[in-house]
């Protein structure tokens, strides 16, 4: 069986594993799902050891540019004098897919640790957790648009109810705001699906194809189809390539999120058991990144280049309305929230200069905010566990009585801010590189977006400082006196064995930066002279 295969569906196994044991066994379960995300891991690390990097591909619309894949048939529809339906199981790495596979399976694994602290329904809570697992892993492989869009749809349903029914006390109202939001973009998103399935032939076979790569390929668009690239037909006024972006940008812009579509995302993480945080800020905003380079830009890259100035604006706006939302806000896990969409503004800023260095960026951008934002929830879920409380007011002096968790939480800070020597400093600063550069080579975003996005950096370092400043240092000043004072013991073994690989993950990306530009390096090459053909 093809390991990729294996990396999908791994957690499903161990998954029937957990419902099948009686519940006496409940205290086992953690441990079957620790296994099940570390085993995972390990492939994951595997694969990324022997991808093959520096080889001639023949382009982001040839399947040369993929390693690792494995296409089987699925659905087979015989529609007489009409053809065949085929639906393939089509997955597949390239060096974007890669490293973010790496880190969601990294990131998987904090999170099973970080789920030890549920106490109710534990077989209920980890078969929804792997289901999870297997479908945003399924998302970053799929190569198959109706494959992609099965991965896609199937993160709803374990998140729907990890929130509503593990959450906090507006659970019921983050959870149905989370779903409606991200329904009202996949379903529209589903209707494009079938509009481009009825415009591209496969050339060997002849029949409709939901093959993303060949959908990349304008040859095998049917002329006058609806999404030909020859087409004249019009929707609303607008050409329907430009109509079927749009509609694909917003399904993958709820999910970064972009502002306006943001709001479902404070309340989701406020509400969310600190698990289900983890992997919404860590690994589903990537999964909208991801999906606006590979759908957006892969198969209208006419449409991303005409409109790359508003979606650049759409960064711009994210990052600066986000660094002040966080600015202004009282409750600890909500800060983290709105610096979530300060920090994915500079994804989208990068993705919109269509450079080799702002691709490259937004990438190294989305990896390290996995791990930041991972690291923080984890440490916000650390206080909580404690007091049941994230008031920044409501703590002061906090360095005195936890001395091990300030450090790891000053480590998080000065490697979100941007602080040279960490992750997040690399992704930004290539970030706005490709944005200045942009202006020079392709004219498509001018000087003062990166001008703005260097003011995102300077108010994400003012409230990241003032929090730590307000909580931390002083004199030691608790809203619950002395019965939190007792209460707020410093880390123990499983939250530090949870926090170390964060906190050098961080690092070593800060100081290698090599370990994610030496894969996706062909891939942003390929992107690029893609984008420019157009």
């Amino acid at each position: 069986m093809n390991i990729l295969t294996l990396v999908i569906f791994a957690p499903v196994l161990f998954g029937t594993i957990i419902a099948v044991l009686p519940s006496g066994w409940r205290g086992s379960f953690k441990y079957i799902t620790l296994l099940a995300t570390l085993t995972q891991l390990g492939m994951s690390i595997w694969i990324y050891c022997n991808f093959k990097s520096g080889a001639a591909f023949g382009g982001i619309n040839h399947e040369s540019q993929f390693q690792f894949m494995q296409k089987l048939p699925w659905i087979n529809l015989d529609l007489g004098a009409m053809g065949r339906m085929q639906i393939d199981y089509f997955v597949g790495l390239d060096g974007i897919s890669i490293t973010l596979l790496v880190m969601t399976s990294f990131v998987l694994v904090i999170a099973a640790l970080a789920s030890w602290e549920i106490k109710s329904n534990l077989k209920g809570f980890f078969i929804l957790f792997l289901i999870l697992d297997m479908a945003v892993t399924g998302v970053f492989c799929s190569l198959d648009f109706f494959l992609f869009y099965i991965f896609y749809e199937l993160m709803l349903l374990p998140l729907y109810f990890l929130i509503g029914m593990w959450g906090g006390a507006r659970r019921e109202y983050a959870a149905i705001k989370f779903f409606l939001y991200t329904l009202f973009g996949s379903v529209f998103m589903l209707l494009v699906m079938v509009g481009l399935y009825l415009s591209v032939k496969d050339p060997v076979t002849g029949n409709h194809t939901f093959n993303m790569i060949q959908m990349m390929n304008p040859a095998n668009y049917e002329q006058g189809s609806v999404f030909s690239v020859l087409s004249h037909q019009t929707i609303f006024g607008l050409s329907a390539r430009a109509v079927g972006f749009v509609v694909l940008f917003i399904a993958f812009a709820i999910k970064v999120p972009v502002v306006p579509l943001h709001t479902w995302l404070p309340d989701a993480h406020v509400e969310a058991p600190t698990p289900v945080s983890i992997i919404l800020a860590g690994i589903l905003l990537k999964v909208g990144g991801y999906g606006i380079i590979r759908v957006c830009f892969g198969i209208f890259p006419e449409i991303a280049s005409a409109d790359a100035y508003w979606l650049g604006l759409l960064g711009v706006i994210s990052i600066i309305y986000g660094a002040l939302n966080a600015l202004a806000q009282k409750d600890l896990k909500r800060m983290i929230a709105y610096s979530s969409v300060s920090h994915m503004g500079f994804v989208l800023l990068g993705i919109a200069s269509q450079t080799a260095e702002g691709l490259s960026g937004a990438v190294m951008q989305m990896v390290s905010h996995g791990f930041l934002s991972t690291m923080l929830f984890f440490l916000a879920g650390v206080i909580y566990n404690r007091v049941h409380d994230r008031g920044i007011n409501h703590f002061r002096g906090l360095a005195s009585i936890m001395p091990k968790y300030t450090a790891f939480m000053m480590i998080a800070f000065f490697a979100s801010l941007g602080l040279p020597g960490f992750s997040a400093f690399i992704g930004e600063i290539f970030s706005l590189t490709g944005a200045f550069k942009s202006h020079l080579v392709n004219g498509l975003l001018p000087y003062w977006m990166a001008a703005c996005g260097t003011l995102g950096i300077l108010l994400g370092a003012s409230y990241f400082l003032w929090t730590m400043q307000r909580m931390f240092f002083g004199t030691v000043n608790l809203k619950g006196g002395a019965v939190w004072q007792t209460a707020l013991t410093d880390l123990n073994p499983r939250e530090k064995i949870a926090l170390v690989p964060l906190a050098i993950m961080v690092l070593a990306l800060g100081l290698m930066p090599s370990l994610v530009f030496g894969k996706i390096n062909d891939s942003v090459l390929a992107l690029v002279q893609f984008l420019q053909l157009k």
